[in-house]
């Protein structure tokens, strides 16, 4: 399984992400080292979508919050680039795409990015793996 991240990214040309406190939706929580993910900068930090395929090179459960009834599972997560997004692909992309039952990889993006536009990590199907290759060499 490959999974997708929606994040601020400070530097778009990173080689390496360190990406704490990942709020896990849609299967996140079970990435793993060695892992595919495809790395999106957040729109409302500013960033532009897609811009890098890279590997998981570390992850970590982050503890839960004592006290806190309802909570996220969040991860830490360290990713190597190992490829650059070669045409853009963000919101505005994937807004059209909202009937929720298409079954089309923009609309599986677009639902689970950007129906709760919460930063996160999520697990993606082999067929929306199989889109966003599409967008590397």
């Amino acid at each position: 399984m490959a999974y997708a991240v929606k994040v601020e990214i400070r530097d778009l040309d990173a080689v390496r992400f360190s990406l704490p406190r990942q709020k896990t939706m849609y299967g996140g929580k079970n990435i793993s080292v060695g892992d595919v993910i495809f790395v999106f900068a957040s729109e409302n930090e500013g960033g532009p979508g897609l811009i890098a395929r890279g590997v998981v090179s570390a992850v970590e459960a982050v503890p839960r919050l004592e006290n806190v009834d309802r909570q996220v599972p969040r991860v830490n997560l360290e990713v190597n680039r190992d490829a650059t997004a070669q045409r853009p692909l963000g919101r505005a992309h994937l807004r059209p795409f909202n009937d929720w039952k298409d079954g089309r990889p923009e609309t599986e993006l677009n639902f689970k990015f950007y129906r709760q536009a919460t930063n996160k990590v999520v697990g993606l199907s082999a067929e929306t793996t199989r889109f966003l290759q599409s967008f590397f060499k």
